[in-house]
């Protein structure tokens, strides 16, 4: 519909129709190619963009990225980062722990925590990689004094005249004269010779292992002594002698799927600290603790990945934590822990001890024992 022109305007020329045709063409193309410029422009900006997503998705994990960890960070109330063992030493709360971490692998891992603040670093004689965690230490130049080095016992090695040489192995390896914590690894002991043949004298009593073990504390070759996998009857099995040094801590597999609250009440009232492994849960176990509705959702609420609500819980009910990994931002990760709002908690508590618990890591089986080395739970 054309509308006839006021009085006194007249109409305009969209186009002139002679030699002005050529110069419009031409605008029109200009205005093509600027507009294709612009999108090509735009394409690139976002592709830019989806690629620096992706770099940090990598760098700070899938969790990291979707739950935003700086958010909320610098108002989150801090959980202790150390304990003070009966000797008066304070241990780290949080280690990296170097079961199953790879040679090659295991040494980049010790240099990353280190530089990022762990100070704790718990291995063992039979990981098979304490050569390379000792180069790692070296390479780092971080005072000694300032370091936590935690080995173990192997099974093989509980006879009393065996224990100082396997130790004197360990210190080698670790390029250092001292441990600050040697642990029993298991409450079961092999005779030296052969593949897995039980000493029975030394798994019903290991009082004469804990015996040599508190003589090289007095030596000054390690500083605290300690168990692991000590189930509450082995405990005061070895308790019920007369010793000189109490164990300084119980390292056992505890997770949300088997949290052990009893064994963790016990150790409390009678004044032992527990360590923590596998603290995410198994390898196949570590996604379905991350997608635990009460976890998820403190993780959202806090601005923190799930995995540390995970370490941060196990801190805060009063365990050492040892989480694992080789992934350089996973390492950074897990060493940030943060006080979980009380009510959130207990929470995540009563989630963890309301389903049948779920122990993974159990030998008996595996080393042809006649007993399981959890018997009495």
């Amino acid at each position: 519909m054309a509308f006839p022109p006021r009085h006194g305007y007249e109409s305009l020329p969209t186009v002139e129709k002679d030699d002005g045709g050529e110069h419009y063409t031409q605008q029109r193309r200009a205005s093509r190619n600027k507009r294709l410029i612009l999108y090509v422009v735009t394409c690139l900006a976002l592709m830019l963009t989806m690629v620096s997503a992706g770099r940090i998705a990598r760098s700070r994990g899938f969790w990291m990225t979707c739950y935003g960890t700086q958010r909320n960070q610098s108002s989150l109330a801090r959980l202790p980062s150390h304990y003070t063992l009966p000797s008066g030493d304070k241990i780290p709360s949080v280690a990296l722990g170097v079961w199953q971490a790879e040679k090659g692998e295991v040494g980049n891992a010790v240099k990353t925590a280190l530089k990022s603040g762990y100070r704790h670093i718990d291995g063992a004689w039979i990981y098979r990689n304490e050569a390379e965690v000792g180069q790692a230490l070296k390479e780092s130049a971080v005072p000694r004094e300032q370091l936590w080095l935690t080995s173990k016992l192997w099974n093989n090695f509980h006879a009393p005249e065996d224990i100082e040489p396997v130790l004197d192995q360990s210190l080698s390896m670790l390029g250092t004269d001292y441990l600050d914590l040697y642990l029993i690894h298991w409450p079961v002991a092999f005779k030296k010779e052969g593949v897995n043949v039980v000493d029975e004298d030394l798994t019903s009593d290991p009082y004469p292992t804990w015996k040599k073990l508190e003589e090289l504390v007095d030596k000054g070759k390690i500083r605290n002594i300690g168990i692991s996998n000590f189930n509450i009857r082995r405990i005061q099995n070895l308790t019920a002698n007369p010793l000189k040094y109490q164990p300084a801590v119980n390292q056992v597999e505890l997770n949300f799927w088997n949290p052990q609250p009893e064994l963790l009440k016990w150790s409390k009232d009678n004044s032992l600290i527990l360590e923590a492994y596998s603290p995410l849960g198994s390898n196949k176990q570590v996604g379905a603790t991350l997608g635990v509705p009460e976890v998820k959702n403190i993780a959202s609420k806090l601005g923190v990945t799930p995995a540390q609500v995970i370490i941060s819980w196990h801190v805060q009910r009063g365990t050492i934590v040892l989480p694992k990994s080789v992934t350089s931002s996973r390492i950074v990760e897990n060493y940030e822990i943060f006080e979980i709002p009380q009510e959130d908690f207990e929470a995540l508590e009563k989630a963890a001890t309301s389903h049948t618990p779920q122990r993974v890591v159990n030998p008996s089986e595996g080393w042809g024992l006649s007993f399981d080395v959890f018997d009495g739970e």
